[in-house]
């Protein structure tokens, strides 16, 4: 016990330094009655060593602890749940603390490029959660490849949700399957996660255009081999399609952190597409505000217990703590 509390303290104090004061507010108010929260978790990679388990216990607990005042009701995990894909050892720490939620959350993940091998195959992630972890689940809809790509149907605030969940450059088989889900339920509101979407926008050819370099969908892919879909094929070919789709939310890119923007999809409605990859403890609470047509975004870090006004990669604060606005009340 003294361990898990001297790392806890030494992980905060270097969280600290990372972040820039800014008198923001230390917690998330707590969510009045008629909104809904969703939280995404960014990259667990870091997470899954003894040295870092710290913040995934954190971040798993928070969630518990804090459902019913921020009225939580979906977990979503955007990939790289691991480092090493071949180590059992990294799935085994995340499957012990995700399985945590089950039975009191739903919740779901998009396969990373470190949760697979280079051409796609993400055996230790089916084997480590199988679709049979959720098929008895009333809210899980559906899934191929044993749960490698999946999706959800939530109900809240009196509105429905398809919550879809893809592998990292999802092919076109999958992608074909995922416009037989997001038609099947044009009725619902659609979001989407997946791990890779935003960053730099075209492949780096140093390690300076990771940072510097333009950023937006990304045209360029990872995994998956010549069947692989850059992120900007994945919008044309599937997302861009359906008037319901709302939100994408992503990861992937720690050297970007954080990034928003909203776009027109074919129908001219409004996707708002949504970064983030912290490796440093903080996590994404997405407040739903329907009597406000609004959706607050709050950037948060369950160790530091604060909001995040600013990191080195992205200093202003408007990109960890935002409002999108979104239709919800008619």
């Amino acid at each position: 016990m003294k361990q898990i509390v001297l790392q806890i303290t030494i992980l905060a104090g270097a969280l600290f330094t990372m972040c820039v004061a800014r008198g923001i507010a230390d917690e998330p108010a707590v969510a009045p009655a008629g909104t809904f929260s969703f939280v995404v978790l960014p990259d667990t990679q870091g997470y899954v060593s003894d040295k870092n388990e710290a913040y995934f216990e954190a971040e798993v607990n928070w969630i518990l602890d804090n459902r019913k005042t921020q009225r939580i009701v979906f977990v979503s995990h955007v990939g790289d749940i691991v480092n090493k894909y071949k180590s059992d050892e990294e799935w085994q720490i995340a499957r012990k603390h995700m399985l945590r939620l089950s039975g009191k959350l739903p919740f779901a993940f998009s396969v990373g490029n470190h949760d697979m091998l280079s051409g796609g195959d993400s055996q230790k992630f089916q084997e480590t959660f199988p679709a049979s972890l959720f098929e008895n689940e009333k809210w899980y809809g559906g899934q191929i490849k044993n749960n490698a790509d999946s999706y959800q149907l939530i109900t809240a605030g009196g509105m429905d949700f398809v919550i879809l969940h893809l592998e990292c450059n999802a092919p076109d088989d999958v992608l074909h399957w995922a416009n037989g889900v997001l038609e099947k339920h044009s009725d619902r509101r659609a979001m989407v996660t997946t791990h890779m979407y935003l960053g730099p926008r075209d492949r780096p050819r140093e390690s300076r255009d990771y940072y510097d370099a333009t950023k937006g969908r990304m045209r360029w892919h990872k995994t998956q081999g010549k069947r692989g879909n850059t992120p900007q094929q994945m919008w044309e070919k599937c997302f861009s399609k359906h008037r319901n789709l709302f939100l994408i939310c992503c990861g992937d890119q720690s050297r970007t952190q954080a990034m928003h923007r909203t776009v027109k999809g074919d129908h001219g409605n409004s996707v708002h597409e949504c970064l983030s990859d912290y490796r440093g403890g903080f996590l994404r609470i997405y407040r739903f505000e329907p009597k406000k047509n609004q959706i607050s975004v709050m950037t948060y870090s369950p160790l530091q217990q604060e909001l995040c006004s600013g990191t080195k990669i992205a200093p202003d604060a408007d990109d960890h703590q935002f409002v999108l606005k979104y239709e919800m009340s008619k």
